[in-house]
């Protein structure tokens, strides 16, 4: 789909169907031109409703509060989804809010190329999309007009940060059997290629000679070979530079700790949070953001064999801290203590060090299926991300740590265990577990984003599709752009 600007007024643009977006106060009030008609079929103006007029080539849809720029981005991926059954070409929609920050209408952009998302690539009969461009008016619904080059900026944003969530999408949604480690890492070459990054890709041997135990042994039943996956951006001029680590267990049978049936099914997600580092670094070079960033991601898989890591193991991780392991499906915190370790050890000087990953159902039983979980040690850290998380759409809350838990990880025959000793507070736990492998001066400088509820959800919500919603990908190119 291209997202297209024109000067027109959204009445002179030649498109076969018009979008609107209606608020409910001005239905209330009479303001909307077919108020009358609109409460005749029904429609009050509440969020994500539609009212379809195929007749006129109008197509309704309602934004209760216009000041959340979240329900313009939910409204028009609704829009999206209804009109995909229509044999139209091009749609118009004008622009909802004036002046030098469009974040109406980008959310709108956002709304319409995250809303078209769909994966049929196992489809014997895929429908191909209909809809091929819409046209964005310079005309403001307010009635006056907004700066076709803030338009252009604004819709090149929204594009360019959709590719990179629907890449996510697509990557995460994709079979395991495909998938794989090495699948993963060829994706992270062909963004390097394509961005001009520095790329680095480390073997099973590397982990070896790095002394990475942890990672190697989550690794070692597979016949898929483990990838440790290094991306570099550094544009010139750079104001920050950001550490980000991802979780990219592209296949996680529990290991000996075997998961329940129901809960294996959706497995391939466990690589969402490695997912989202990649798209973050390719939309950020994509969008020339002034600071650099280094993405790593520990892409294996956790399965059974004979030489399957166990529980009662003593691991020895990259620092030479030792881990209990206590059970074998706790093995996305063991690749990512050891990533977290070398990313300390290689990259220099950095300001911030920012994990995301798909780590522990505790999470989503806390806070839900669409939240994710942010915690660390620093409360302006943590502020930041809970502020870009509400700026670009996201949902996020704060999981705070406390003393008593860190307890629950003790271990009595090695430094630590990979599990709690309480079924109760296990996002929590886990995260404290990944702190004992932030050295003491970067204490402040690091944070965890638990994204094991948004990260892959079976059914649709706001923009999001049935399975992976490339969490955590506006979210950090939000702070990205704030931190900058």
């Amino acid at each position: 789909m291209r997202l297209e600007i024109s000067t027109e007024a959204l009445e002179r643009i030649e498109a076969e169907f018009k979008l609107i977006f209606v608020c409910a106060k001005e239905m209330e009030h009479g303001w909307v031109s077919d108020s009358a008609l609109l409460k005749k079929m029904g429609f009050e103006g509440e969020d994500e409703s539609l009212c379809l007029l195929p007749e006129r080539g109008e197509c309704y849809v309602g934004v209760e509060n216009p000041a959340d720029h979240e329900s313009f981005r939910a409204a028009a991926a609704a829009a999206i989804r209804a009109l995909g059954s229509y044999r139209i070409d091009t749609l118009a929609v004008g622009s909802y809010d004036e002046g030098q920050k469009l974040t109406a209408t980008g959310a709108i952009a956002e709304g319409i190329l995250l809303g078209a998302y769909r994966f049929d690539r196992y489809k014997s009969k895929p429908k191909p999309a209909q809809l091929q461009r819409v046209i964005f008016s310079t005309q403001s619904f307010q009635g006056g007009s907004v700066e076709e080059a803030v338009l252009s900026e604004t819709i090149d944003r929204a594009t360019q940060l959709c590719d990179a969530v629907n890449g996510v999408r697509d990557w995460v949604n994709t079979m395991p059997d495909t998938m794989t480690p090495e699948a993963l890492a060829e994706e992270a070459e062909q963004i390097a290629k394509t961005h001009d990054l520095a790329c680095h890709i480390h073997d099973e041997d590397f982990l070896r000679e790095q002394k990475m135990g942890a990672f190697e042994a989550v690794s070692r039943a597979s016949t898929r070979p483990p990838r440790l996956i290094h991306l570099s951006y550094a544009p010139e001029g750079a104001k920050k530079r950001v550490i980000l680590v991802g979780k990219g267990l592209t296949y996680d049978s529990g290991g000996l700790s075997l998961k329940p049936s129901e809960f294996m099914a959706s497995m391939k997600s466990d690589m969402a949070g490695g997912a989202g580092v990649l798209g973050v670094i390719k939309a950020a070079a994509a969008l020339k953001l002034p600071v650099a960033i280094d993405a790593i991601v520990g892409a294996t898989e956790n399965m059974i064999a004979g030489n399957a890591y166990k529980p009662d193991d003593v691991l020895i991780a990259k620092n030479g801290k030792s881990i209990e392991v206590k059970n074998a499906d706790a093995e996305g915190r063991l690749v990512l203590a050891d990533c977290l370790c070398y990313a300390q050890d290689t990259v220099e000087s950095f300001d911030y060090i920012v994990d995301m990953a798909t780590l522990t159902g505790a999470c989503a039983v806390a806070v839900g299926d669409y939240t994710s979980g942010i915690m660390g040690h620093d409360s302006a850290l943590k502020k930041q991300l809970l502020e870009a998380a509400d700026r670009s759409g996201e949902l996020a809350a704060e999981l705070p740590f406390n003393k008593h838990l860190k307890k629950l990880i003790k271990s009595e025959v090695a430094d630590v265990c990979n599990i709690g000793s309480s079924r109760y507070g296990g996002a929590i736990t886990a995260a404290l577990f990944l702190a004992e492998f932030i050295e003491e001066k970067n204490r402040d400088k690091w944070d965890h984003i638990d994204i094991a509820g948004p990260g892959f959800v079976q059914k649709v919500w706001g923009p999001n599709p049935h399975g992976a919603s490339g969490a955590g990908v506006r979210l950090l190119i939000s702070w990205l752009e704030e931190v900058a």
